[in-house]
């Protein structure tokens, strides 16, 4: 049998940049596509972060107030999009916020309280993992809240964003649409990673019993807070690296900050992957 044919040392040696080692790599007649995904979305990542460095200096510089909303099922990849994001922005003008559940003086409080203090100052991107709609599909699906409450937040919240958005506050909502199969198999590489088996509580367990359940409460989310100041934009995440991306492109796209035109890497999303609510037909969560 001839010997499949492998990368030596002095191949990683004689390449000065990543084209080089694919083009050795391709010689070999060695299957690379998992490699070339890798390299492609570490580049292309690096060239969005880049384009966000700018974007969040244009933020400061002009004294805009932006918040980022991640809504979604559990493993949907919210706090995975929120690191990229993050990871190289300056954190004097940045935050993430992701709040824990309410205390017994909070519980007291009007719902929207505690997030209103949380809001960007000027100058500031601050990016939400989970927000106040918790209330909208988590809390009813999980008997968090009485009927009652769910009632008012859905009354009360066009509203309230309304009143943000005549106030200058830019808010951009991401939902991450995942399938049932996907998360079931993000809930078992969760138990199977010491690292991550942190993420992984009863109420994500009850996700895949409660499917439907979460499915028709997100659905009358969509129908009575998808708004023309404050739309919903839907990102399939079955594939992260692709979502992350998207994401990212969706953000830089909506602003008209200053060098974006030198861009190195393509700013337009792909609307196949972030769509608004209601461009999305086919539904896979």
């Amino acid at each position: 049998m001839n010997e499949k044919p492998k990368l030596q040392v002095e191949d990683f040696n004689n390449s000065t940049t990543k084209n080089e080692l694919l083009s050795i790599i391709k010689q070999k007649d060695i299957p690379f596509q998992k490699v070339e995904e890798i390299l492609l979305y570490n580049e292309e990542i690096r060239l969005l972060q880049i384009e966000l460095v700018k974007l969040q200096q244009w933020i400061l510089k002009h004294q805009k107030r932006v918040a980022v909303i991640f809504e979604g099922r559990d493993a949907a990849g919210k706090g995975g999009n929120i690191r990229r994001f993050m990871e190289h922005l300056n954190p004097r003008s940045s935050r993430l916020v992701a709040l824990n559940k309410p205390t017994n003086v909070e519980r007291g409080q009007w719902y929207f309280q505690r997030y209103i203090k949380e809001l960007p100052n000027p100058g500031e991107i601050v990016f939400f993992d989970r927000s106040w709609y918790n209330r909208a599909v988590v809390e009813p699906v999980m008997d968090f809240c009485s009927k009652k409450e769910y009632n008012e937040f859905m009354v009360q919240v066009p509203e309230f964003e309304h009143m943000l958005y005549e106030d200058g506050l830019i808010i951009i909502k991401f939902w991450l649409s995942i399938s049932k199969e996907e998360q079931s198999r993000r809930f078992d590489s969760r138990n199977a990673n010491p690292l991550k088996r942190w993420k992984f509580s009863p109420v994500d367990k009850k996700g895949q019993q409660l499917w439907d359940t979460y499915t028709y409460y997100k659905d009358e989310m969509f129908s009575k807070t998808h708004t023309s100041y404050s739309p919903w934009m839907i990102i399939k995440t079955n594939n992260k690296k692709v979502a992350r991306l998207e994401a990212m492109r969706h953000v830089l796209s909506s602003f008209d900050y200053d060098g974006k035109e030198d861009a190195l890497t393509i700013l337009t999303p792909d609307p196949n992957v972030v769509m608004r609510y209601y461009r999305s037909s086919f539904k896979i969560d």
